[in-house]
């Protein structure tokens, strides 16, 4: 079908009814059995009680707040849970309640359990509102005289069918192959789902081939073409002319197609520094709800492959507002000023043309960092920057004091850096984007990126501060808080590590004051790894203006409200605007600030003389009327729609876990020479299976599992995380030092088998593998 039950909800009013022939022209069916497959997908949703049919022209929402609408995340061992889009506890859905639903599905549950102290609740898929899965990895295996696609994700508990004519794909055992199989029709009761091998994917093609994969794997490979649309011409009616200002490019990336970031300059003021960041104008140069617009957000993020780049912009964008050396070009800026601890003050946004003098790269600002400070010589990576030393030395200043700022106020901090493995490209480098973890990293004063990722918080912090002063809509990027249950266990293993904690009276630990004990430890990458998984990861949040009539009710009486001149708080949850070459949320974000800067209306008349600076902190207690008009509030607001940020969040995700696949990708290829060898490395987890060893210097992850520990019967202690022989009482903990030998690696699912030296495995003919015994002590 062309359209989803997401893609029909979607387009319901929330309270009302909707004329079917309407309804048809919003999904734009035209012939007849598109129509007649909506006709039976109404019927079918109102038999499940999703819809309500009055008559066969009108179509409304039902009110059931028993059905919660939540994406499916399934596990190999055949149990899934519902995560909840409004951010409730999630609920446990069992195999025979699945409904035929995939991992990943967009999907409604409803509760048969409710969740008690220590249980969750259980439910049942009700209706699939969105496939996830289209297209996927697979094996392929000869099943009863069927062919059958066996997903490579262990996560999708479904096989597929195939016709016989791809039985040309079927490989021997011994020499694996990989395919890409598309979906053609999904279970449906007792019938399984049916498909067809769209392509082969080879394992040996290097690091194009592997991108490949993983790009097809996480549903990437298949990029819409751009619709033919020319980008607008900013204009210059109120830009303000900065091409005299020395501003500096900050630039880590290398990769092929890298995009585009913002320009900075900084002088010393007050005792702090007077900061200007200057972000790359793409909103100005297209309309809002357009075609260009609409394919953008559905991109949602710009794509790193290592050592190339899937751009987020078409060509014709990148090359109109791409910034370069001593070259003019329009931009959005923020001037804003920082004290001497990093406590933003006073800012201003505006429009702006600028043009960069030099490029910092990771060379230059290493050696920086290594020349005498009364040298008389400059390095050869410092001569093109010969002028601006001053300007980089102050910039460097500039971000240490609002990263420390940051910490001090509650900021969580963990020291988990890429790996160094060439092949990575532009992925060992810093991300830029301020929001994209719910934790801080080190600030690392030799990567451009680094620092810029400092100043960008602190923009995007001065950009949700202003539009909510303003009352205007925008974008935030908010994570939950951490459950307590999951900091307790991460509390534990550093209790049991000896490591000193404060508890509060309830005895949980705050995550900031658990990273600030790991911060000294020589243990520190193996906690804070633990860290990280107890921190749930921003997601996509909207901040909607209230009605413009009830602010000037509020406003009616009294006198107007003193201009909000206080420093911002340097943890608040940031609106993103400054990167919309990477994300389509800062794009979003960054229309709303365009409208303001080009369209916002300064005085309530033309009869006022008196103009209010509207892109000056403290405006929003000056003004008492609407900024913009309806007709251009009502285009804005096609960003904010739910739809439109589940889709944004579900890009984000993908785009998360394509980093981590080519991470994990790229750390897998570096072991596969390591077979039969023997290599020391550190217990990164423990479990009641076996336990995790990161293996230097590519920081690879494998596992020497229980039934390989010959020696002894082992416990598993939860409470201590450690693994200890009833015999022998040789213990295995987070953080030991271990010599390993890597036996197997699999680098399509990420897999590295590992097995303990030192201890002599028995033979395995005539007696079983030792087994684990679980306690709490």
């Amino acid at each position: 079908m062309k359209f989803s039950v997401a893609d029909l909800l979607d387009h319901l009013p929330l309270t009302g009814s909707l004329e079917t022939g309407k309804l048809e022209k919003i999904l734009r069916l035209s012939n007849r059995a598109e129509k007649q497959h909506l006709t039976l997908a109404l019927q079918s949703l109102a038999k499940l009680g999703v819809l309500e049919l009055a008559g066969e022209d009108e179509v409304s929402r039902c009110q059931d707040e028993s059905l919660i609408e939540a994406r499916l995340r399934c596990s190999s061992k055949g149990f899934c849970f519902a995560i909840r889009e409004d951010g409730g506890e999630d609920i446990y859905v069992r195999d025979h309640q699945l409904n035929h639903a995939w991992n990943g599905d967009r999907v409604l549950v409803r509760i048969t359990r409710e969740g008690g102290r220590r249980r969750s609740p259980e439910g049942g898929v009700q209706c699939i509102l969105e496939r996830n899965t289209t297209s996927l990895l697979a094996q392929l295996e000869k099943q009863d005289e069927r062919l059958m696609a066996l997903p490579l994700d262990d996560r999708v508990l479904a096989t597929i069918e195939l016709p016989e004519a791809d039985v040309c794909h079927l490989t021997e055992i011994d020499e694996p192959s990989v395919v890409e199989v598309e979906v053609d029709r999904y279970p449906v009761a007792q019938f399984s789902a049916r498909g067809h091998v769209a392509r082969p994917l080879p394992l040996d093609a290097g690091p194009t081939g592997d991108r490949e994969l993983l790009l097809t794997k996480a549903h990437l490979h298949k990029r819409p073409p751009a619709p033919r649309a020319s980008s607008k011409t900013p204009s210059t009616k109120k830009r303000v002319d900065l091409t005299d200002q020395p501003s500096l490019l900050l630039r880590s990336w290398a990769g092929l197609q890298a995009p585009c970031l913002p320009a900075v300059h900084v002088e010393p003021h007050e005792g702090g520094s007077r900061l200007w960041l200057h972000a790359p104008s793409i909103a100005e140069r297209i309309n809002p709800a357009s075609s260009m617009d609409h394919w953008l957000q559905d991109q949602g993020e710009a794509l790193c492959l290592g050592e190339t780049w899937q751009p987020l912009l078409n060509t014709t964008l990148t090359q109109a507002s791409r910034f370069e050396e001593n070259a003019s070009q329009d931009a959005i800026s923020l001037r804003l000023d920082i004290s001497a601890d990093g406590t933003i003050g006073e800012w201003e946004f505006q429009l702006s043309t600028v043009r960069p003098v030099a490029t910092v790269t990771a060379k230059a600002l290493a050696a920086l960092a290594t020349r005498k400070p009364k040298a008389r010589t400059v390095p050869v990576a410092l001569k093109p920057l010969k002028d601006q030393l001053g300007q980089i030395e102050t910039l460097i200043f500039c971000a240490r004091s609002l990263h420390a700022q940051a910490c001090s106020r509650g900021g969580i901090e963990l020291d988990l850096p890429a790996p160094a493995l060439e092949n990575l490209g532009d992925l060992r480098c810093a991300s830029p984007d301020s929001c994209r973890h719910q934790w801080l990293a080190p600030l690392n004063e030799e990567d451009p990126n680094a620092i810029l990722a400092v100043l960008i918080r602190a923009a995007d912090q001065c950009w949700a501060q202003h539009a909510s002063d303003l009352n205007l809509p925008f974008l935030v990027l908010e994570a939950a808080e951490a459950e307590p249950s999951t900091l307790n266990d991460v509390a534990k293993t550093a209790l049991g590590l000896d490591l000193p904690l404060e508890l509060d009276d309830e005895g949980t630990p705050s995550a900031a004051d658990l990273a600030r004990a790991f911060k000294d430890s020589p243990l520190r990458r193996m906690l804070d790894l633990q860290m990280r998984q107890a921190l749930p990861d921003p997601m996509v949040r909207a901040i909607r203006a209230r009605a413009l009539s009830d602010v000037d009710a509020e406003k009616e009486d009294g006198e107007p409200p003193l201009p909000n001149t206080e420093s911002i708080p340097s943890l608040q949850p940031g609106a993103p605007w400054c990167c919309p070459t990477l994300h389509a949320t800062d794009l979003i974000n960054q229309h709303v600030l365009a409208a303001l800067l080009n369209e916002g209306k300064d005085r309530p008349s033309v009869r006022h003389k008196e103009k209010v600076n509207l892109g000056r902190s403290g405006a929003g207690g000056a003004v008492r009327w609407a900024l913009l008009t309806a007709s251009q509030e009502q285009k804005l607001l096609e960003g904010f729609q739910p739809r439109q940020l589940v889709r944004l969040n579900s890009r984000r995700r993908q785009q998360t876990e394509l980093d981590k696949d080519l991470i994990a990708m790229a750390q897998a290829r570096s072991a596969e020479p390591m077979v039969g060898q023997e290599h020391k490395g550190r217990i990164s987890g423990v479990q009641s299976y076996g336990f995790f060893v990161e293996l230097p210097p590519s920081g690879v992850e494998g596992m020497v599992h229980v039934s390989s520990l010959n020696d002894d019967w082992y416990e598993y202690r939860s409470r201590q995380n450690r693994l200890v022989g009833r015999r022998n009482r040789r213990i295995y903990q987070l953080g030991d030092e271990v010599v390993v030998k890597v036996t197997k690696v699999d680098v399509l699912r990420n897999q590295i088998d590992l097995d303990i030296v030192g201890t002599e495995p028995e033979s395995s003919q005539g007696k079983e593998s030792l087994p684990v015994a679980v306690s709490d002590q």
